[in-house]
């Protein structure tokens, strides 16, 4: 069984930043991706970035420049480093992680606003 703990949402400040983690344990096989979605109210789960475990990246175009996503395979553990947060980055952030099948995170709640 593989579970995965997300922390670091909150409210911000439009202009701030904050740094999600999410952690997964159980049967972690090398080879995996990792990633970050959100969904804000209404809306459909959109990609926000990927990590492989090689250290490949990917990003959806409305947050490159502004967010990092970074990974340390020994402990299994993805970052997301968001900076120059926007009103329309508010959303429920969720952590993936995909080997065989994807196993999504329990999500994090990020409300940007003044």
């Amino acid at each position: 069984q593989v579970q995965l703990v997300e922390s670091g949402g909150g409210l911000v400040q439009p202009g701030g930043s904050l740094r999600l983690s999410c952690a997964a344990s159980g049967s972690i096989f090398s080879g995996n991706v990792m990633g970050w979605y959100r969904q804000a109210p209404g809306k459909e789960r959109e990609l926000v970035a990927t990590i492989t475990s090689g250290g490949y990246t990917n990003y959806a175009d409305s947050v490159k420049g502004r967010f990092t996503i970074s990974r340390d395979n020994a402990k299994n553990t993805v970052y997301l480093q968001m900076n120059s947060l926007k009103p329309e980055d508010t959303a429920v952030y969720y952590c993936k992680l995909t080997m065989l099948r994807g196993y999504w995170g329990q999500g994090t709640q990020v409300t940007v606003s003044s």
